[in-house]
C-alpha cells in the first residue's frame, strides 16, 4: 500500500506565492513519476506538472516560468514552488507517485489565488 500526502496549500492574493509539498510512503520499491494536477470547479483534473526519477520535467503551457517542480528521491518527496499566481490558479491541487506503473493520489490540497 502507498499513501501520498500534500501539504502547502491556502488563500493568497494575486501575484503572490505558495509552495506545495508531497510525500510518499509505504510500500515502495522505487517512484518513477511524481507530479502535480489540479482541478477547477466544474473542469477536469489537468496535468501541472511533473518530474520523472532521472530529473526530466514537464510543465503545462499556463504555468511555465512561474512554477517550479522538483523532488527528493531519496525521500519520495516532491514540491511545487508557485510564483506570480493567477486567480485561473485558483484549483485544487493533487499530487501523485507513480509506483510500477500505478498512479497513487493525494487527497488534494485547495489553493485559491484572490485577484
Amino acid at each position: 500500500q502507498v499513501q501520498v500526502v500534500e501539504s502547502g496549500g491556502g488563500l493568497v492574493q494575486a501575484g503572490g506565492s505558495l509552495r506545495l509539498s508531497c510525500a510518499a510512503s509505504g510500500s515502495i520499491f522505487s517512484v518513477s513519476a511524481m507530479g502535480w494536477y489540479r482541478q477547477a470547479p466544474g473542469k477536469q483534473r489537468v496535468l501541472v506538472a511533473a518530474i520523472a526519477s532521472g530529473g526530466t520535467t514537464n510543465y503545462a503551457n499556463s504555468v511555465k516560468g512561474r512554477f517550479t517542480i522538483s523532488r527528493d528521491n531519496a525521500k519520495n518527496t516532491v514540491s511545487l514552488q508557485m510564483n506570480s499566481l493567477k486567480p485561473e490558479d485558483t484549483a485544487v491541487y493533487y499530487c501523485y507517485a507513480s509506483v510500477s506503473s500505478v498512479y497513487y493520489w493525494g487527497q488534494g490540497t485547495q489553493v485559491t489565488v484572490s485577484s
